[in-house]
């Protein structure tokens, strides 16, 4: 197990053998105007190899920033990401673009990230034709063979357009052409919040059994913590771009030691509509990210703000192994250190 920050450093843990990406201090920020919109401030991370970290936040969290962030798809303003071992920031354009066939993005909107003018086969193909692999009939097979790993009949759609098929299949087509080049790493953004509810679990059961058979690491983003539950095996939770808890699936469900993760909890719809949530309902509208609060940055929405939630800024902390939070006044674990934590400038 890696080693987590302490309140006292609020440093980003120690890289082990098996971690694949390594996210040290990320900041992302965009201007607007004469101000700065604080999209992902100060986020710290790491996926090990073969498991799915699930990014949680409602809308306007920054997750979809990280993600975007993670392939450098939109440059971090400080702070590095590491891919085994390489910062990307580094990077020329040329090598980048090299690494890029390693770490592959499913977007959000599976009908408008295919080109509605070109053949499904064609769509497929495009990584093998950018990247001059294999031979005509070795790229035709590899298209047929990947098709049909997603559950596409290569016979039927191959000649068709992205515009004669529905979402989940759109979705599966994107998969299919993620997977061509061979990557490592998945970004699975929101894969799955634009399809239906019975489609949904189609594509998830999809994603779990590719990554089993390519060996596959992911990090799955969404704002449905009923969702990432069923997939991941760590989930991290983000409110206004900063990192608020992370854990185990099943530790995350069962104790949530953050007030904005319980918030999260009570919007998951309850089978028995007569049986109350045990968890408290959010209230209140998401601040701007222009002008974030001071110290925790949850605490004009949370019911146990007190005013040191002002003074200080939480720093992410272990309360039980493997689970850390950022929180003065954790629902689980005990209050936090204060001591040596540093005091907001604004």
């Amino acid at each position: 197990m890696s080693t987590v920050p302490t309140a006292a450093t609020g440093g980003p843990p120690s890289a082990s053998e098996d971690t694949v990406l390594s996210v040290d201090h990320l900041v992302v920020e965009f201007k607007s105007g004469r101000q700065r919109v604080h999209a992902v401030s100060d986020v710290s991370f790491q996926v090990r190899k073969g498991e799915t970290l699930g990014l949680v936040g409602e809308s306007g969290c920054g997750k979809s920033t990280t993600g975007r962030a993670l392939v450098q798809v939109q440059p971090p303003t400080s702070g590095s990401v590491n891919y085994l071992g390489q910062d990307l920031s580094a990077l020329s354009n040329r090598q980048l673009r090299k690494v890029r066939t390693k770490i592959q993005m499913i977007f959000q909107d599976p009908i408008s990230s295919l080109n509605p003018r070109r053949r499904v086969k064609d769509i497929v193909a495009e990584p093998l034709v950018i990247w001059k692999r294999g031979t005509k009939d070795e790229k035709a097979d590899k298209v047929r063979s990947m098709l049909e790993a997603v559950g596409i009949d290569p016979d039927t759609a191959g000649d068709r357009r992205p515009q004669e098929f529905s979402g989940g299949q759109c979705q599966r087509i994107s998969i299919a052409r993620a997977l061509m080049a061979g990557p490592d790493l998945l970004i699975c953004d929101e894969p799955v919040s634009a399809l239906d509810v019975s489609v949904q679990a189609q594509i998830l059961n999809l994603l779990a059994d590719l990554k089993a058979r390519f060996s596959l690491t992911m990090v799955f983003i969404a704002h449905d913590l009923a969702v990432v539950k069923n997939v991941s095996d760590r989930v991290a939770v983000m409110y206004l771009g900063k990192l608020v808890e992370l854990a185990g699936s099943d530790d995350l469900y069962r104790s949530a030691a953050h007030p904005y993760t319980e918030a999260l909890m009570a919007s998951i719809p309850e089978p028995d509509p007569e049986q109350k949530s045990a968890h408290k309902a959010l209230s209140g509208e998401l601040p701007s990210p222009l002008n974030p609060p001071s110290g925790c940055r949850f605490r004009t929405r949370c019911p146990y703000a007190a005013p040191l939630c002002a003074e200080q800024e939480p720093l992410l902390r272990e309360v039980a192994p493997g689970h850390q939070v950022a929180c003065h006044f954790p629902l689980v674990g005990g209050k936090a250190d204060t001591s040596a934590a540093p005091t907001p400038a604004d």
